[in-house]
């Protein structure tokens, strides 16, 4: 997170809100104050002057009446001289100049010697026609502020009327300097400027000493929300009072706290739903809302042979291969399994596929939940099951039929035939040892696989266990067949079960003389490999052999490449799987080479120690 500008920050706002409030509230208060001062400074300079001119109104119109009525001795002063002497000392640094006026608009006098001239001269003026036309108006449409063309000053002008009984016999002229009241008020409004201006500093010092009492807190509480967003919740605000601030830190320690046990909660939660996912057997896959993949553990990978950086955001339907069948709203509400099947002829692999929306309490679906489970070998197992099934039932019905039928005859009168009764008898006894054969295969293939056997083993020196093998089938045998034998000639010592190996070998020999022709060679042979330490027993014949996409089957029980042959031949079809299962259970291999036409060749291994033969030298 980037560092907050200075000038973007909360603290300068404070400060910059409190400033802004204090000089609103002191040009508030400054325009109201200089607003008052100025009238009551204006109301007070122009009650002064009407005051001053008060005596001297009474004054004048005495004199003017005197000089009317014709009252005035000779030796007394005239009307001009009486006037004068009564403006003399008139002007002050206030009061520019007063003229006297009388009814024709004569200047009968005027404070102001450098203005003697105009004495005795009419003086137009607006205000005094004014007061002569309509008599004696109200003071206030007697005066008039006006700016002196050469000084540029404000001038007040006062014009009040000399009355005498009802007629107006003259006016009082008078020009003041108001300027000055405004130059008062311009240094009064310097001072409040001055005094604003200190005040809007000291506001703005205390304004930043208070507004670090809040920006402080939020700048801790800022400082580890950060740390929280790394991870870190080891981190304490500092608590710098009680107030709402003070309560919001601790109320954010309390948050920070419930944070943390929530997230070793929710850490916890998620290596467990990790360790689950991760070593379940069965694939899942999450979505979101819109069927796109946002979870999929290493089974599900596994089984569908893709990465996890390549199925991220890919739809769930066009993962699995069924987008031309199925949508996304489908596999929501599909509430049965779905086969998939990725396999080929060669090699199948099914899998079944369940889903489960996500759901909210409202019903709004938020995602999907597929659960994939390989059920290849269970759908293997079931097929060779009901192989199996129909395997018995057709082994067992072919002698069971052929005993009916011989038994039926011999009921109906054939035993009292000296010829057909002892043939009949013969053919229904082959036909139960055959069956005989098949259950006792059956039940040892069964304990076998119920693992409710124990082996027997001895140490045996297998070479020579081996050649007793062989030589009993070659004094035994009836075929035209020669025996090719490549044994070591010094003892090899294994640890087998004896009933259990003579039994493979049956098996195994056995097949090779049915399958041999006359003339033919069956060959034996033991290969040691030190190395390896095992040991490699083969039996070869030069039979017809077996065809290359039979050859990996016939350890299964009841494969037969050539059913009708090896039925002939009085087999059951379970030899080499009872053969499989009991090298097995020694702790070895079996397998099979062919060729068509030219025989074939089984191997089968067994753990051999050569350390182990100085033991028995």
């Amino acid at each position: 997170m980037r560092k907050v500008n200075f000038f973007q920050s909360i603290h300068l706002k404070f400060v910059l809100i409190y400033v802004l409030l204090i000089a609103l509230a002191m040009q508030i208060i400054g325009v109201y104050f200089v607003r008052e001062l100025e009238q009551t400074l204006l109301e007070n300079f122009k009650s002064s002057i009407e005051d001053r001119m008060s005596p001297l109104e009474y004054s004048i119109t005495r004199e003017i009446e005197t000089d009317l009525s014709g009252e005035r001795s000779d030796d007394e002063p005239s009307l001009q001289q009486s006037i004068q002497v009564l403006l003399g000392g008139l002007n002050s640094e206030d009061i520019e100049e007063v003229r006297i006026i009388d009814a024709r608009n004569r200047v009968l006098g005027t404070s102001d010697d450098n203005n003697a001239t105009v004495v005795g001269q009419r003086m137009n003026n607006e205000l005094l026609q004014r007061m002569f036309i309509e008599g004696a108006p109200p003071p206030d449409n007697l005066n008039e502020t006006y700016v002196d063309r050469e000084s540029g000053e404000r001038m007040w002008v006062l014009a009040m009327p000399l009355v005498s009984g009802s007629d107006v016999i003259g006016a009082i002229h008078v020009e003041s300097r108001i300027e000055n009241v405004y130059s008062q008020m311009d240094e009064i409004n310097g001072i409040l400027a001055g005094g604003t201006a200190i005040s809007l500093v000291i506001t703005a010092i205390l304004g930043v000493l208070l507004a670090q009492t809040i920006t402080r807190p939020i700048a801790d509480m800022r400082s580890h929300a950060v740390d929280m967003a790394k991870g870190n919740f080891s981190r304490k605000v500092k608590v710098y009072g009680h107030d709402e601030i003070g309560q919001l830190a601790i109320t954010f320690n309390n948050l920070t706290k419930r944070l943390q046990e929530a997230r070793v909660t929710t850490e916890a939660e998620k290596r467990k739903l990790s360790s689950v996912l991760s070593y379940m057997t069965d694939g899942v896959i999450a979505t979101d809302r819109r069927g796109r993949v946002i979870l999929i553990n290493d089974p599900a990978a596994g089984m569908l042979n893709v990465s996890r950086e390549t199925v991220l955001s890919m739809s769930l339907p066009e993962l699995l291969g069924i987008e031309d069948e199925y949508s996304f709203d489908d596999l929501s509400s599909q509430s049965d399994s779905l086969i998939l099947n990725f396999g080929t002829q060669a090699k199948p692999y099914i899998l079944r596929a369940n889903f489960s929306a996500i759901q909210k309490e409202t019903g709004f679906v938020s995602g999907l939940i597929a659960v994939l489970h390989d059920i290849t070998e269970q759908e293997k197992i079931d097929a060779e099951r009901r192989e199996f099934v129909a395997n018995v039932s057709h082994e067992l019905r072919t002698p069971l039929t052929t005993m009916r039928s011989y038994l039926e005859a011999l009921a109906e009168g054939a035993w009292q035939d000296e010829e057909i009764a002892p043939q009949f008898l013969h053919t229904t006894q082959t036909e139960t040892e055959r069956m005989i054969r098949l259950v006792n295969d059956l039940l040892q293939l069964s304990k076998m696989d119920s693992r409710d056997y124990r082996l027997n083993k001895e140490w045996v020196n297998f070479i020579a266990f081996y050649q007793r093998i062989i030589d009993r089938f070659d004094m035994g045998r009836s075929q035209d067949v020669s025996f090719k034998v490549k044994l070591p000639k010094e003892p090899v010592y294994v640890e087998i079960d004896t009933d259990k190996m003579t039994q493979v070998l049956d098996n195994i020999i056995s097949n090779a003389l049915k399958y041999s022709p006359e003339g033919g060679q069956i060959g034996f042979k033991v290969e040691l490999k030190e190395r390896e330490k095992e040991m490699v027993v083969s039996v070869s014949d030069q039979g017809v052999g077996i065809p290359r996409e039979n050859l990996k089957n016939i350890f299964e029980r009841f494969y037969r490449v050539d059913k009708a042959r090896t039925r002939q031949l009085g087999g059951t079809g379970l030899g080499l799987a009872i053969a499989k299962e009991m090298i097995t259970a020694h702790g070895g291999q079996i397998w099979a080479s062919s060729v068509e036409n030219r025989g074939t060749k089984i191997f089968f291994t067994l753990p051999y120690d050569p350390e182990s033969e100085d033991e028995w030298a």
